[in-house]
């Protein structure tokens, strides 16, 4: 068939000229501007700008009236925050976050219920959370910033340097008046960044990831912990957590963290870290992230692995 097919042709008596022209053109045009619309936003939310990882005590007194932001008070008794806190911050009890079970300790937590308690802190899908802990409480409040990515806010969620010490030795203002908020709207997904015992064991077969070991080095080489079995899960690396923060309970500079990270593994190795519970685990979590790795992290830890025979397990050979 000749290409002149593809002139357009009168049907049954009824030409092009007097054919509606300008209905289908309104259309086409309206069709157009919803596409180009839906584009722009599809690429504006790509490329939108993650929240920093950190922010200083400056950054957040700077920031404290934005509109989007939800400051959160991280301890275990909330006696701490009655006392003082950062004016119009909400109190965050790590076990609703990360709720103990017969299962083990540290699970992820529900998505409706970690949904309604985000919304009673007035957190919507436009919110930008700031942590922070108290004293040095780093590691359970490290594991809400890892629970809060794995519910969908990843880019969302920051986590101030220092935590309430910083701010206080700052001169900051705190307060005992605690502030209701508005609900949010927040809509939340239980995501993947963790992770079982299956996982860890494809990762070890891999060539793409690295398991991590959080714990102090005497606990990795073998001495003795209380769990059935002693030692590090065989092959895997080891990150000791405290060895990020310094004594003020802030994390080190990122060359620093590089120095503990690149003997480990390059940026390009997904890292499943681990711990005895899952909680001081999530301290090498943020520095992975903040440094640009692929952090996963394994929930079950030591607590799990330990307690059944057949996943393996080794001890550091001494030095001959």
């Amino acid at each position: 068939m000749s290409a002149g097919w593809l002139i357009p042709m009168p049907y049954q008596g009824v030409s092009v000229s007097n054919f509606n022209v300008e209905s289908c053109g309104t259309k086409a045009k309206l069709m157009r501007t919803l596409l180009i619309t839906l584009l722009l936003f599809t690429v504006s939310r790509a490329n939108a700008a993650e929240e920093p990882i950190l922010v200083s005590p400056q950054w957040l007194h700077e920031h404290l009236k934005d509109n989007n932001l939800v400051v959160l008070h991280v301890s275990f008794l909330q006696f701490d925050f009655d006392q003082e806190h950062i004016e119009g911050a909400q109190y965050l009890w790590p076990e609703n976050l990360a709720p103990n079970s017969p299962q083990g300790s540290y699970n992820a937590p529900d998505v409706k219920k970690a949904t309604d308690l985000l919304r009673s802190f007035g957190v919507n899908d436009n919110s930008h959370i700031v942590l922070y802990n108290v004293r040095n409480e780093v590691s359970p409040t490290a594991r809400m910033f890892l629970t809060l990515e794995n519910l969908g806010l990843q880019g969302r969620v920051s986590f101030l340097n220092g935590g309430f010490d910083a701010w206080k030795r700052e001169g900051y203002a705190v307060t005992s008046v605690k502030k209701n908020a508005k609900t949010g709207n927040v809509t939340l997904h239980q995501g993947d960044r963790l992770v079982d015992k299956n996982y860890v064991l494809k990762t070890l077969d891999s060539n793409s990831g690295l398991v991590v070991d959080a714990r102090a080095k005497q606990y990795y080489d073998g001495e003795p912990t209380g769990n059935p079995r002693d030692g590090h899960i065989k092959g895997a690396k080891n990150i000791t957590y405290f060895d990020l923060v310094n004594d003020k309970n802030e994390f080190k500079s990122l060359d620093s963290l590089r120095g503990y990270f690149s003997p480990v593994a390059s940026p390009d190795k997904e890292l499943v870290t681990y711990c005895f519970i899952g909680q001081t685990a999530s301290v090498v979590y943020m520095a992975g992230r903040m440094l640009g790795y692929q952090m996963k992290l394994y929930d079950g830890s030591m607590q799990e692995w330990s307690r059944i025979p057949s996943l393996p397990m080794e001890k550091t050979e001494a030095p001959k």
